[in-house]
């Protein structure tokens, strides 16, 4: 992997990468379905960003059926995956974070996404 401290901090300036990095640090894997949802934002504008993510190889997908789920790489770089674990513990008790992760605990059940795509 070639991450860069200049790369990771690039991707991590935008709100909406950021979000969705700290939900998989907390959650481990998640689906677009979840991300759009707990960021009540839409599926391209998420997946537009998760590409991002996934060109610097920072998140790894896993398709099953339908389905493509994040999570961080786990060949992220140590320095790198700290400074995810720092970001989301100083994040984990304040907004939009919070309200993020409330919201994932209501995202509906995977078959019902289907059912609305």
């Amino acid at each position: 992997m070639s991450l860069n401290p200049t790369d990771l901090f690039n991707l991590l300036a935008d709100e909406t990468r950021l979000r969705s990095l700290l939900l998989m640090q907390a959650e481990g894997e998640l689906c677009v379905c979840e991300l759009t949802h707990a960021l009540e934002m839409s599926q391209p504008k998420v997946s537009r960003h998760l590409a991002a993510l996934r060109h610097y190889q920072v998140v790894r997908t896993r398709r099953e059926s339908n389905w493509i789920y994040y999570r961080l790489s786990p060949e992220l770089p140590e320095w790198a995956a700290e400074i995810l674990k720092t970001a989301d513990r100083a994040a984990s008790r304040t907004e939009p974070y919070t309200t993020d992760r409330g919201r994932l605990n209501t995202a509906p059940s995977r078959a019902e996404c289907l059912d609305s795509a």
